[in-house]
């Protein structure tokens, strides 16, 4: 039986791919090997969304040729897509596919065996308008399931590579949708968590649909699916269809991550971004009535090309007034190939380094701030892992639906259940909490 090693890089969809390239070696009898042992094929799902992103994927491709210069290295994801031509010139790469055309991955490797000649598969992504369907039936090392419903975008951000690494913005059939959620489930995954590059966007290429639909749809459809979790959604794609669906949803969590990417408009309209700090700050406050306890998280950029002491302060107390209950902070990165790169007035090194860590302490003290207010409190939580960092083996990790990173000590038949535990102390990274009971999912039992 031939064996088969995988390295994701990169994002939530990178790792989703994965799996699914995987399923499609699996159905043809290899085996599946650690990265690090030796391998008769090595598949490198690469990332291209900083200038690091490459290069970490062009270390990783090395690794994989001194592992076993003998195997067949194949090359896909987002750097692949980009950059084929610089890829194939590294020594060792047989097969290069970007992110459309997988299915042909095993029929590229079998053609490169034949005929020991390198293959490069990329096509032109911007002419694809098609979902290109990679079913997951379950996960190697996941305890929530990652369902992706689309790919690309059309937003075309100054500073951002991704539409020329994805394509422009398809969706899934929603029936697929439907279909794989309903296998997850029987698979015994008890939250989905719905994915995409541009995730909220969907249905924005059909006519008559859109995504607050298959939310409804997923909600009543799917039968045993306990919790909907939106990997992340637009200000400009919060529409009061959407806000009146979460309103009424007994199965999307109390979580959202919503991009701001910065909290000053003139810094916001140099990125092309397609809201205002009012109009963001607006459908914020709109889903938190819908959504009451809602956790807000977001990803914010730093050091954006002309930004001033003045324009990060409007993003730092902007910040504070929205209240978020966590955030992923990044300097700018001179992403070759996009326009923010080639803007005036970029900003000093040392000096993105410092507003980074000033956004980093606001965020600790503002997530510190919402889990304050679950201390005391019996939340539903599904344990992913045990802790890595304790002695004791019998403390798990999890998330809970408002996505407080909790960790108790409990027992491995809990880990993919939902469990529910009192928070006994709120702190930052973690929250510490006592077990309560496991819940039932199928059952109505109180808290003993």
């Amino acid at each position: 039986m031939p064996t088969v090693a995988f390295h994701t890089l990169g994002c939530k969809v990178n790792h989703y791919e994965t799996e699914g390239i995987w399923n499609m070696f699996k159905a043809s009898d290899y085996e599946r090997v650690d990265f690090d042992r030796q391998a008769d094929v090595y598949v490198i799902n690469t990332c291209t969304v900083t200038n690091t992103g490459d290069k970490k994927s062009r270390q990783t491709i090395r690794r994989a040729v001194r592992k076993n210069p003998e195997a067949v290295i194949c090359v896909t994801g987002c750097y692949a897509q980009t950059s084929p031509g610089e890829i194939m010139e590294i020594p060792g790469v047989d097969v290069v596919v970007g992110t459309q055309n997988r299915k042909k991955m095993i029929g590229y490797i079998e053609e490169h065996l034949e005929t020991r000649e390198p293959v490069n598969g990329v096509t032109n992504i911007m002419k694809n308008r098609v979902f290109e369907e990679m079913d997951v039936p379950e996960f190697t090392d996941r305890t929530r399931a990652s369902l992706k419903i689309q790919e690309g975008c059309n937003n075309f951000c100054t500073f951002c590579i991704i539409p020329w690494s994805r394509g422009l913005l398809r969706s899934r059939d929603p029936e697929d949708v439907i279909v794989q959620a309903q296998r997850l489930v029987d698979a015994g995954y008890k939250e989905i968590v719905l994915t995409g590059i541009h995730t909220a966007g969907y249905g924005e290429d059909m006519q008559d649909y859109n995504f607050a639909k298959l939310l409804k749809k997923l909600e009543t459809d799917v039968n045993g699916l306990k919790r909907i979790r939106i990997s992340s959604i637009e200000a400009s794609q919060i529409t009061d269809e959407v806000i009146e669906v979460l309103d009424k949803s007994e199965k999307i969590v109390r979580h959202l991550h919503v991009p701001l990417q910065s909290g000053s408009d003139t810094v916001l309209d140099r990125m092309r971004r397609k809201y205002t700090t009012e109009f963001y700050y607006q459908k914020v406050e709109k889903i938190k009535k819908a959504l009451p306890g809602l956790a807000i998280t977001s990803d914010v950029i730093v050091g954006f090309p002309g930004e001033t002491e003045e324009e990060f302060m409007e993003t730092y107390n902007y910040i504070k007034k929205v209240g978020y209950s966590e955030l992923h902070i990044f300097p700018f990165s001179q992403r070759t190939g996009t326009p923010a790169a080639k803007m005036k007035d970029q900003v000093e090194d040392k000096i993105k380094t410092r507003r980074v860590h000033e956004l980093i302490e606001l965020s600790n003290q503002l997530a510190k701030e919402y889990a304050s207010n679950y201390e005391h409190e019996v939340v539903e939580v599904i344990p992913e892992e045990r802790a890595q960092d304790e002695k004791d083996s019998n403390v798990l990790v999890g998330y809970s639906d408002n996505y407080l990173k909790v960790r108790f000590t409990g027992s491995d038949d809990m880990i993919g259940k939902i469990v529910r535990v009192k928070i006994t102390q709120a702190g930052y990274p973690y929250n510490e909490a006592t077990f309560v009971r496991v819940m039932d999912v199928d059952a109505t039992t109180k808290i003993s």
